[in-house]
This record gives C-alpha cells, structure tokens and sequence, in this order.
C-alpha cells in the first residue's frame, strides 16, 4: 500500500501515545439537565486531541458513529474556523510537536490530522464507521491517511454531497457545487442500514395481471451473457399461451432450465400482457424485495439538504447568521440512519455549530431512539455561545424567522471542560485525583474496555475493578481500603490481597485466573506472587501512557 509521507510526520505519527490525560470537569452553568433522567450527552470544550484522550477511557471502543467536519485548509483567513490551520491554539500545538517552520499549509494540515485520527479509531466499534467531510483542497491527502490509519481494505465510499444546487456566476472557474464525504468502517463488520423506501421505488411495482400474491415488477429472464459462454443456461423454452417454442439464440436465459419450469409451474412467468411475447420476464413481488433500498454514492440536495438549508437552520435558531459553514441538520440525519442504531454513542469531535447533536435529537424524537451525542468544540466561544446554546434552544424549542414556534425535542446535556492532567510533568499523579478517575484510566490502560459506574469499583468500597477475558483488575490507591494499612491501603500486602481475593469470589466464586494489581508498592515476595497469579504493576510508574 501506498504511504503518504509529509513533513513533520515522523514527530507526530506516535503524539496520541503521548498526549497527556487530562480530567473532565463540568460547568453546571452551560449544562442542560434532563427532565426525565440523567443526560448521557455531553459537550466538551477545549483542544480535541486533549479532549478525546480523556474521554478515551469511557468511550474506548463504545462509538458506533462518528462524523467530523474538520478545517478544509482553503487558505480562507476570513473564517472564524482558521482553515489555513492557522488557529492559536493548533499553531503553538504545532510548534511545540513538530518544532519545525518549514511546514507548507499541507504538511500543517496533515500533522494536525494524523493524531486526532489514530484517537478517533480506537473509539469505534468493531462494526462503527467514521464519516469526514472535506472537499477538493486536501480529499486527496485525507484518502492517503485514512488508508494508512483504518487501512484501504476499510474503506466503503466516497459520497459526493450536493451542497448547492444553482451555479454561480462570480467565479472564472468551476462552481463547485459539491463536496466529498469520505466514509470508513474500524472493520469489516460495519454495514450500512438500508434507507426506507420511497414511493417513487414502490409505484415501479404493479399488478396488471391481478395475481393474489400482490404487486409485482417484471424482471426480464434473460441474460447478460451468450449461450456459448454459459450452455448450461442455453435451452428451448415453450411459450404456453401460444404453443411457440423459443430458443436463447443470442443471449442465454437467466436460469437453469430446472428453475424456468418451476417458475412456470409456480405462475412466475409473465409472457406480457398479450401473453405472445416471445422474451418471458419474472414476476418479482414487492413482498420479496428488501424492505429498504441501499445508500448510494451521491447525495443530492433533496435527499441531504444544501448549504441554504444549513443557513436557514441557524438563522431559524438564533435569529440571525453567526456561523459561516453550517451543515444541515438532514445530511447528518442521512449518516445517521445509515451507520447507527436506536441505541448508538455519536462522536463528533469538531462540533462547529452543534448540527450533530441537533441529528441525534430529531432523529430520536422522529424514531424513539436513545441515541447519545459526544461533542467536542475547541474554541472557548463556539462552544459556549453557538453550539451549547443552539442544541439548549432546540432541546427546549425556538420561535423561527416566520414567528412558527418549533417544538422542542426533549433531552440534555452535561457541558464539560478539560481539567488538570492525571499526570504531572514527572510522571506523579496529580494530587487530589480521586479513586473513580484514576480507575477509568487503569481499567481501560489495562483491558481496553471502558469501565462504567455500575462497575464494581463504582458501586462499593472496593478495589476490584473488574473481570474481563479471564483476568481480575484491581487498584490500591488514594486510600479505598484506609484502615487497611499504613499506607492508607495504597500497597499490596497480604491483607490487601485477602480483600481483592474475597471481592473476586463475591463476583465469580469460580474464577481462577490471573490478577493485575495496581498500585503504590508490593510487600509480596516475588515467589508468593507467582504462586497466587499476581501480576503487580507499580504506579505511577508502569501506567505508560497509550
């Protein structure tokens, strides 16, 4: 396979290993509670690489969608989304990461998006799928990348998307009128939903004939290919209704001769409405076919929405016009009826204006669905004014531009900010970090499963955090078994081990595989460790970063 190779790589092929893990804090102020029950949706504000490493441990794996419509790199300084990566906070990224000025707004463009991708990854499913939006500047790079990162074997389509649908007659050079929507599954697990039906597909089936079986179109029972190459499919056939016997002279028929006479038999064959016909056609039923049609490669402003759309939604929403490159809400409804299921994390890690989340709550609202929305805008001001605001307003309702109240679709979400690291610049953990954060991160480092709050660890004063593929994972630290020790219950010492042990046989009383301990110190002779299946793990030091 092809390599893409570019200036700074080499700096920033391995970064998402290194970007440090930072803690989420909310900021009850811009959050949104639910009605109902507590809200799984979240928007995050801050650095995305930063973000998605922190949300890595509670996601890892979980995500059955994810979208992003990252910087285009037009070289357009005008936009409040510098698409010359030219944005403060990428810029003293780059500078600090790459540590070069040689870099051409390609070689940028390209080491901004090689981390973010390798993270974006590991958050699918083994059947999720990633959706980009780009367009002519860099759909030639990105497809390289995305070959290297989700490998080419991974790759499904390349969606042209008709964002507009009148030419413009200001340019001397094309009008460009669509742009590209390059989609990958993490394996060869992900399949898309098939679309509903439209009428326009079903009013092609008819009845003429009156058939109890219901209506039907008329498939025709040749072949595409000459009896030479196919004998077997090469035979006479007698047309009942006249006597008539016709032979596939040019090309063959389309079954075995075995299949026509039970076709025949079964009143499949439709001679036409004269019944003299001399080619015979299969009665394909509406009942037969797939309830859904496939998705297709191009999207056209009707089936997706366009670029006015998208205006006309924020304008709707907040008045007036405070984003310059909105999606509309439908083309994110199309992705989603195609790539999730009623019950599906969505990531979207450059949340711009929020139309993702408004996707997920229409889509809910419309199917009954508990689709859960992960966002993450970077600038301060984005995400606190636009795209918190705009899914407040469409959660609860808005008047639009005509004085047309819309109905609110229900739901909330929890804004979140990046917090202090895990780690201090030594590799310490940061003080005042608290059991339950520590063990997401452990659990995860260890299992590369996410651990929720109905785990173990989450439920009692426990340190065992869980099993998984026939191994224990636990965790001494921060005092979770104070009295235990003088160490406040940090180090692995026969009392601490009896406590792991019960909690292990409260769980499984059959279990007999090997436990990980994580933790300050061990006061365990290496023989007794081998002896009880302990592996120990030493922190901070052996939790590397990954």
């Amino acid at each position: 396979m092809p390599i893409l190779d570019f200036i700074g790589k080499s700096d920033v092929a391995g970064h998402h290993h290194r970007v440090p893990v930072r803690l989420l804090h909310e900021e009850p102020q811009y959050s949104l509670p639910s009605d109902n029950e507590p809200t799984e949706n979240l928007l995050v504000e801050g650095d995305n690489l930063e973000a998605l490493r922190a949300l890595l441990p509670r996601y890892g794996g979980q995500v059955k969608c994810i979208y992003i419509d990252p910087p285009y790199n037009t070289g357009n300084e005008g936009w409040a989304y510098n698409d010359n990566v030219n944005a403060p906070a990428i810029r003293q990224w780059l500078s600090k990461t790459v540590g070069r000025d040689d870099l051409s707004r390609h070689d940028k463009w390209l080491c901004m998006m090689l981390p973010r991708l390798k993270l974006l990854r590991q958050f699918l499913r083994p059947d999720g799928a990633i959706f980009i939006s780009i367009d002519d500047n860099e759909v030639h790079h990105l497809r390289c990348l995305l070959d290297e990162v989700f490998g080419e074997q991974n790759f499904v389509a390349q969606i042209e998307w008709q964002k507009r649908y009148t030419r413009s007659n200001n340019t001397d050079n094309f009008t460009s009128v669509v742009e590209h929507i390059l989609l990958y599954g993490k394996t060869d697990l992900f399949k898309p939903n098939l679309l509903e039906r439209s009428d326009e597909a079903n009013d092609r089936y008819a009845n003429p004939d009156n058939d109890p079986r219901g209506v039907w179109k008329a498939i025709p029972f040749l072949n595409q290919v000459s009896p030479e190459k196919r004998p077997n499919l090469a035979y006479e056939i007698t047309n009942p209704n006249t006597g008539e016997k016709i032979n596939s002279d040019k090309k063959a028929w389309r079954s075995e001769k075995a299949v026509f006479e039970r076709l025949l038999a079964e009143d499949r064959i439709w001679w036409g409405k004269d019944g003299k016909s001399k080619s015979p056609n299969v009665k394909r039923f509406l009942s037969e076919v797939k309830q859904g049609i496939t998705p297709i490669n191009f999207w056209d402003y009707q089936f997706a929405g366009h670029t006015d759309i998208a205006n006309t939604e924020i304008k709707d929403i907040f008045g007036d016009k405070i984003f310059d490159t909105p999606k509309p809400s439908t083309l994110l409804k199309r992705i989603l009826q195609i790539a999730s299921d009623p019950d599906s994390i969505i990531l979207d890690s450059f949340a711009g204006s929020g139309t993702t989340a408004q996707a997920v709550l229409e889509l809910n609202k419309a199917d009954g669905g508990r689709r859960r929305f992960v966002l993450v805008e970077m600038e301060q001001e984005i995400a606190r004014s636009i795209t918190a605001e705009r899914v407040r307003r469409v959660v609860a309702g808005y008047t639009d531009a005509k004085g047309k109240q819309v109905e609110g679709t229900g739901g909330g979400f929890r804004f979140m900010q990046l917090g202090e690291a895990l780690f201090d610049e030594n590799g310490e953990i940061t003080p005042g970090v608290r059991f339950g954060e520590l063990a997401r991160y452990v659990f995860f480092h260890e299992t590369g499963v996410p651990l929720s709050d109905s785990d173990t660890a989450m439920q009692a004063n426990t340190p065992l955090l869980g099993i998984v593929g026939g191994s224990a994972v636990a965790l001494l630290y921060n005092g979770i078994l104070k009295d235990k020790s003088a160490q406040g219950g940090n180090a692995l010492t026969r009392e601490t081990l009896a406590i792991i042990k019960a909690s292990i046989h409260a769980v499984s009383t059959e279990f007999a595989g090997s436990i990980v301990v994580y933790g300050t110190s061990c006061r365990l002779s290496d023989e007794r460790l081998r002896e009880s299946g302990i592996i120990f793990k030493q922190i901070p030091y052996q939790l590397h970063f990954g």
